[in-house]
């Protein structure tokens, strides 16, 4: 399902290409704007908001990605809202997509300010470049969403612990170049992989996934997003 803004143009397009029942649209009362855009307007799956901020909340935590679209202050706002979270922990790591036109230069411009002062004053690391992609290509787009949730599932936290959960078990010698690639993110211990943890009996629709499980140090979430990639090209083994 497609989550949109329920304005007219691209969110209007996104809305229709899903279609009225595989859609949501999440408008926000402005005094100089139309009403919500025809494909879902009237829906009982439109919502109407009176501040960005909730608004905003909404996009990131129901989301399990976000295509962003060049556009003024509002998008910037959504895209660094959501950058900001990811980097920071308060939200679960999720594929962010840039999305121009084809030989358009928005998002290059954008990533050329973010490069040029953010990571060159030292205000961002240097892993924070692996939390979103610019791309001019739907294809580019449809693939690196696709393509996180290949291997990888989802995650959460028991304790200090972050509990990564799999489509699919990982092969011994993945896990073993896993460990050797990221330590740095490994608070104590090491990387085990095995079955669900006993404090995750509130989630029973997940208990038959695989678990990668290590103690996390909950800080560099660019490195955990090139850790989660890399368990998506890591070999796996039939379960």
């Amino acid at each position: 399902m497609t989550i949109t803004g329920a304005g007219p143009g691209i969110m209007a397009a996104g809305n229709e290409g899903a279609g009225r029942e595989e859609s949501f649209g999440l408008n926000i009362a402005l005094p100089f704007e139309a009403a919500a855009n025809e494909f879902i307007a009237g829906d009982r799956k439109l919502i109407d908001f009176n501040y960005f901020f909730t608004r905003k909340l909404s996009f990131v935590k129901e989301a399990d990605a976000a295509v962003g679209l060049p556009g003024g202050f509002g998008t910037m706002d959504e895209v660094f809202e959501a950058l900001t979270l990811i980097q920071t922990g308060k939200a679960s790591i999720y594929p962010i997509v840039l999305l121009d036109a084809v030989g358009g230069t928005y998002w290059n411009f954008w990533k050329q300010f973010v490069d040029e002062h953010l990571a060159r004053l030292g205000m961002i690391s240097e892993s924070d470049f692996h939390l979103f992609r610019v791309t001019d290509s739907v294809e580019e787009a449809v693939e690196e969403i696709v393509q996180f949730y290949s291997v990888f599932h989802s995650y959460r936290y028991v304790g200090d612990r972050i509990v990564l959960r799999l489509n699919t078990p990982l092969s011994d010698a993945a896990l073993v170049s896993l460990s050797e690639r990221f330590p740095d993110i490994v608070k104590a211990g090491k990387m085990i992989q095995r079955g669900a943890l006993e404090e995750e009996e509130d989630e029973a629709d997940l208990q038959e996934l695989p678990r990668l499980v290590f103690r996390h140090r909950r800080r560099d979430f660019g490195r955990l997003r090139q850790l989660i990639d890399a368990v998506n090209r890591s070999e796996t083994v039939t379960p």
